[in-house]
């Protein structure tokens, strides 16, 4: 082969790639985290370890391949929905005190993230 036709197919490679992988923005892991520090969301969550509720990466396991997964996330967290906690009890998840569209975005894509 030719090296035109090489860098031909090479650059169709990698627009194939490109398209296979889902386009998401740059996650600010440091401004995530304060939001989830400012809420106190690390009361009952931590990232990697079960405490009150769910691990962060286990509900990034579950969710981050789910096309709606990072508004699934966000209508969890304003919504205040009734949860079953580990021990059985039953509450409504806190809101988050936000209505920036863009902190909400990126704290759950920071949490699909991990």
């Amino acid at each position: 082969m030719n090296g035109k036709i090489i860098i031909a197919l090479m650059g169709l490679l990698l627009l194939a790639l490109a398209g296979a992988t889902p386009a998401r923005a740059q996650v600010d892991a440091e401004a995530a985290q304060e939001l989830a520090r400012n809420n106190e969301c690390f009361k009952c969550h931590a990232i990697d370890k079960k405490k009150k509720g769910p691990a962060y990466t286990r509900i990034a396991a579950r969710l981050k391949t789910k096309p709606d997964g990072v508004e699934t996330v966000i209508q969890h967290i304003t919504s205040g929905p009734l949860i079953e906690l580990e021990d059985g009890k039953h509450e409504n998840h806190r809101i988050i005190d936000t209505k920036d569209p863009k902190e909400l975005r990126n704290l759950a894509e920071w949490i699909l993230s991990l």
